[in-house]
């Protein structure tokens, strides 16, 4: 498969297409918000992605996996997740958790800039940026067009092992051929941050209120984050949770997108029972638009229940 990036002439020939709203301008979608105490967390999208089932899920048995995504109503020759930036507004800072995918990675994507304006929210205003991990869809919105910040008065934190991962001189070898672009896409952009990234260890309060969770497996260092201050804690999840029709029905299942897939399901099952045992609202990246609801138990299984 080749690699699933896009060069800006290349995006310019095939234009901006997005799967927007049909009320709204095209690439403008409506953000959700949920109140954390006295803090709000919105979801603004970023578009989507669309990637084809043997990147995806090449393992999983396909008949199954077929009949799954024909009775959740989806295609069934590519998945096409949603990407939802989670930004909180707590006190006297806005915070965002990763960057979306910039102009560079899939005409679907890189609308998170608009959707933000459309919803409020100056990129100038952003004080913290929170990264998840390194892949294209959560990093490269970093810089712009003209290789700028995009949110020039923001501080900047990563857990230390995903760092130290993505700015390894040997990571690009290590890659597979499919994903050399992620790595090299990476290195450079968080070659921006190299003097004003704040690196950090799981179980570190980030901010106040921001709890870092291991979730370990989709990349080396992926991070998860729990939010406190509410009557109950609000899990904003990245990628350790991936597909809504896959993810829960079939916790079991490897990912394609997982760099370490047996680690990626230990930790899928160790946070979906967390959330269904305590009840915690979930916000995921790739869960449909506005990509916030619960997780419930369903036999041995679990299914998303969609809020707002």
């Amino acid at each position: 498969m080749a690699p699933l990036v896009l060069t800006r002439r290349t995006l310019m020939q095939t234009g901006l297409a997005a799967a927007a709203s049909a009320m709204l301008p095209m690439g403008l979608r409506p953000a959700n918000a949920l109140a954390i105490g006295d803090a709000v967390l919105t979801s603004v999208s970023d578009g989507n992605l669309v990637l084809p089932l043997s990147f995806s899920y090449p393992d999983a048995p396909q008949d199954e996996l077929i009949a799954l995504l024909k009775a959740n109503g989806l295609p069934t020759d590519s998945l096409e997740p949603d990407c939802n930036v989670p930004i909180l507004k707590s006190g006297d800072r806005l915070i965002l958790f990763d960057v979306g995918s910039g102009a560079n990675f899939m005409p679907t994507a890189g609308r998170l800039i608009e959707n933000m304006e459309a919803a409020g929210f100056d990129p100038a205003d952003v004080t913290d940026v929170v990264f998840t991990h390194g892949h294209p869809d959560h990093l490269w919105g970093l810089i712009d067009d003209f290789d700028e910040i995009v949110f020039p008065n923001a501080s900047f934190h990563m857990g230390r092992a995903e760092w130290d991962f993505w700015r390894d001189p040997g990571t690009v070898d290590a890659m597979p051929e499919t994903r050399k672009t992620f790595a090299v896409g990476a290195q450079n952009r968080l070659s921006y941050l190299e003097d004003m990234i704040n690196l950090f260890e799981p179980g570190a309060e980030v901010l106040p209120g921001v709890e870092a969770l291991d979730t370990s497996g989709h990349t080396p260092g992926h991070m998860s984050y729990m939010l406190h201050g509410g009557a109950e804690p609000v899990l904003i999840a990245g990628d350790a949770i991936l597909h809504f029709a896959v993810s829960f029905a079939h916790p079991s299942w490897p990912s394609g997108s997982d760099q370490d897939p047996e680690m990626g399901i230990a930790t899928r099952f160790k946070l979906l029972d967390r959330l269904a045992t305590d009840k915690a609202s979930l916000a995921a990246y790739h869960l449909p638009t506005p990509g916030e609801g619960r997780v419930e138990r369903d036999g041995t299984a679990y299914r998303f229940v969609a809020e707002g």
